[in-house]
């Protein structure tokens, strides 16, 4: 695995496909393995695409692929899918997205299944991100899986998040309040030559103007992807954010939003293995589990008994 590892550091396409097929498995060592690449992080730019399922999520990471390559960065792509019923595995893969790119050495894309998780990501995403990181992407590109208007933990993990809307997204002060419209680092409206793209455009201009202000004023695009037409003025922007993050005090704070939502994260899923592997082998669990099951207390009852004997 050392020598893994290694050829990790190097860019080796191989040693990342192997070392995410152990995130996406849960292996035991991999709190040992991502300790050990810790040191070898932080020089990629992340980059969320999120919104509704239709908007040409896929599509507009496509062209900033090519808008990338151009300027001969080296780019991963974090895909995330919904998940197959059956076999757990996202549904949707890597083989029938963006194949323009398949055969350039410069590209890795991946996908991974939201396995149930919420938040248009999985809780393996930040961890694979994090491997393309370590083997020299510059940029690592998360498009999530488009479940609408829950996706809002990728604001927890890119430095930019841009959110697609459409023409046909409809009300966008619904979209608001949900809350998809709060992650936003930029907005696009995709597809801006069909009927209705000005109005959305005016309107979520018009909303911006009564939010809070910021130190970075947030833009609203227009894009056609499929026709390859606003990429540039996007890439110009992104550029201009991430180049923002890093002169305020943003960057930092950030950066430490994100690792205290990493560690968080990381616990809830080891409590959770606890949980599930070891709780049911301790004594207090299986006598207060009797109780609940009789009837004798109520569940939360049970679990204030619990945690006092296991914590204490």
């Amino acid at each position: 695995m050392a020598d893994i590892l290694k050829k990790l550091l190097k860019g080796d396409r191989l040693a990342l496909s192997r070392l995410i097929t152990l995130v996406e498995n849960q292996s035991d060592k991999l709190a040992e393995y991502m300790s050990q690449i810790h040191d070898s992080l932080g020089n990629a730019y992340y980059l969320g695409i999120t919104g509704p399922p239709g908007a040409g999520k896929s599509t507009l990471v496509n062209r900033l692929i090519t808008m990338a390559r151009q300027q001969n960065k080296t780019v991963g792509v974090v895909a995330v899918d919904p998940s197959s019923p059956f076999s757990g595995g996202a549904l949707l893969g890597d083989r029938i997205r963006m194949q323009d790119h398949a055969s350039d050495s410069g590209v890795f894309i991946r996908s991974l299944a939201t396995r149930g998780a919420h938040g248009g990501i999985s809780r393996a995403t930040r961890d694979v991100a994090r491997l393309m990181d370590a083997a020299g992407m510059d940029w690592v590109i998360v498009e999530t899986v488009g479940v609408g208007q829950t996706e809002l933990d990728i604001m927890e993990l890119a430095h930019s998040t841009v959110v697609v809307l459409t023409p046909e997204s409809g009300d966008t002060i619904q979209t608001m309040k949900a809350g998809l419209l709060e992650v936003a680092d930029i907005f696009v409206v995709n597809k801006a030559d069909r009927a209705g793209a000005d109005k959305i455009l005016h309107e979520l201009r018009a909303m911006l103007e009564l939010a809070p202000r910021k130190s970075w004023e947030i833009p609203v695009l227009k894009t056609q992807a499929a026709a390859g037409e606003g990429l540039e003025e996007l890439v110009e922007v992104l550029t201009q954010h991430y180049s923002h993050l890093k002169k305020s005090s943003e960057y930092q704070d950030q950066a430490s939003t994100l690792r205290q939502a990493e560690l968080e994260e990381i616990l809830q899923e080891q409590f959770r293995k606890w949980a599930h592997e070891k709780l049911p082998k301790e004594k207090a669990f299986k006598k207060t589990l009797e109780e609940v099951l009789s009837g004798k207390i109520s569940a939360y009852e049970g679990a204030l008994k619990i945690f006092p004997k296991l914590i204490g």
